[in-house]
């Protein structure tokens, strides 16, 4: 019965969970957990990777227990990266998606590659946040860091490196940084050459389920986990998650939920098309040869700012129960309006767009919760219909996945806003993934349709159907968000 250690690191939190694994089912318990805050230093926001490094290696010890561990694997976030020396010290740490740097970049970027060029060799959806423009903007600022390194590394190679010295990029996680040619499999260093980046610092691209070598339990100081192997399971947290769910057939669409949504399908390869173009929507990798055709959308950091700004005097839980009892459908927001995109109040940036929108002002915490959760529920149904006209399939099923598979609420509201019925669960989907590519690797199972029959067998989904009394309220409601979105000109 082997035992596997899975590391997940989000952007609100990390966490260190054990899986056993008895050939027929699969048992995740979590041993550790710990915040992930980052930190304005220098101007710059950045995440406090030698912290995180630090709690992943109290979480392994905690895994390592009660079992002898036979493989550990990082998944983390998209797009951050760090650069390391030649002796693999850090020299420049990742600094966080949302900096203001990036988007400041992004004219610098289109005006040495236009859109239409960038999206059709890399066929990832326009966003500031991409790694190119983090790389563009250290460029244009001459950061001394682009000479002194030897290596960039992803935020789960990064720490991939420190535990068994592996100097690899994972594809999905590659496919992610609008720095990769998926049709090709290949860095597209010819574009990052037109931005003055250098190329030598890009890794070799390994496939999820690569063995990278036995954990150095001398310089991780972890002798528990001597001979433990290391393994590059799909690290891009959305590709794990993803290899875990029981699809149930092509014209299956899955939703992972937690600070981002991403809304998606599974192809055999990449569709770029001027269509997926129009719709910006994103090609990443997947397990097995696949493509995630997707789109991200903003998630529950709407909620978890709000908490935050009320001081955290609600759990997440609390808020929740509020919004159940607030007004039904009173007012809505677009998610993804550029305003909400930074840290900040954002109780008073939902009130403020409401306001400016000639809608009712949430007057509570469960008001301004409910707003969002239900503007999430319409922004997930417009998504939906997006990749069905694009790909020409009808969902029969929408498979919501981590945080917000717990969300009976925006789950119940998905289905209705879109009318198909959703299958919430498993909510700790990332892990799985993790935990069954290793097993894979480990040659404990044999092929991605294994693993995935192994979480038919060990997770059962909660089912939420459309509720036919609210069909009514709720077209009503995709029509009033669909004028919103176009006044806001970022509609799906």
């Amino acid at each position: 019965m082997p035992a596997l250690a899975a590391v997940d690191l989000g952007a609100q939190s990390g966490r260190v969970a054990r899986g056993d694994f008895d050939g027929e089912r699969l048992f995740v318990t979590e041993v550790h957990r710990f915040e992930n805050t980052p930190v304005q230093a220098g101007g710059v926001l950045q995440w406090d990777i030698l912290r995180l490094y630090a709690e992943v290696l109290d979480g392994l010890r905690a895994a390592a227990r009660d079992a002898t561990i036979d493989s550990v694997a990082v998944d983390s976030w998209a797009v951050d990266f760090g650069l390391v020396d030649g002796a693999g010290r850090l020299v420049r740490g990742p600094v966080h998606y949302r900096d203001t740097r990036r988007a400041d970049a992004v004219d610098y970027v289109y005006s040495r590659i236009p859109p239409r060029e960038l999206y059709e060799r890399t066929g990832i959806q326009l966003l500031p946040i991409n790694t190119v423009f983090e790389l563009a903007a250290m460029t244009l600022e001459d950061d001394p860091a682009l000479v002194d390194a030897d290596t960039l590394l992803l935020v789960p190679d990064l720490l991939h490196l420190w535990l068994c010295g592996s100097r690899t990029t994972e594809l999905t996680n590659a496919t992610t940084t609008q720095c990769f040619d998926p049709r090709a499999r290949s860095w597209a260093g010819d574009l990052l050459e037109r931005l003055n980046v250098p190329t030598r610092l890009l890794p070799e691209v390994v496939e999820p389920g690569t063995d990278l070598g036995p954990l150095d339990a001398a310089s991780s100081d972890l002798p528990e986990l001597d001979g433990t192997r290391v393994v590059a399971v799909a690290t891009h947290d959305t590709g794990s998650a993803v290899a875990a769910l029981p699809l149930e057939g092509p014209d299956s669409v899955y939703l992972s939920v937690g600070t981002w949504s991403l809304v998606g399908v599974e192809l055999d390869q990449p569709l770029i098309t001027d269509e997926t173009f129009a719709a910006n929507l994103t090609n990443e990798g997947g397990v097995a040869g696949t493509t995630r055709l997707l789109k991200n959308v903003t998630g529950l950091w709407l909620v978890h700012e709000c908490r935050r700004s009320w001081g955290e005097t609600y759990t997440f839980e609390e808020l929740i129960e509020l919004a159940a009892d607030a007004p039904e459908l009173e007012s809505l927001v677009d998610p993804d309006e550029p305003a909400f995109a930074t840290p900040g109040d954002m109780p008073a940036r939902v009130g403020a767009y409401c306001a400016e929108t000639a809608q009712p002002v949430p007057g509570s915490p469960g008001a301004t919760v409910r707003t969002i959760l239900e503007s999430l529920a319409l922004r997930h149904a417009e998504v939906v219909d997006l990749l069905a006209r694009v790909t020409g399939r009808a969902p029969r099923h929408l498979h919501v996945v981590g945080g917000g598979a717990r969300n009976a609420l925006l789950c119940q509201w998905t289905a209705d806003a879109a009318g198909c019925p959703v299958l919430a669960g498993p909510a700790e989907a990332t892990l799985v993934g993790n935990l069954l590519v290793q097993a894979i690797a480990l040659g404990e199972l044999a092929s991605v349709d294994e693993a995935r029959d192994v979480v038919r067998r060990s997770f059962d989904p909660v089912v939420y159907e459309p509720t036919e009394s609210a069909r009514v309220r709720w077209a009503e409601a995709r029509e009033r968000f669909a004028r919103l979105t176009r006044a806001s000109g970022v509609a799906a």
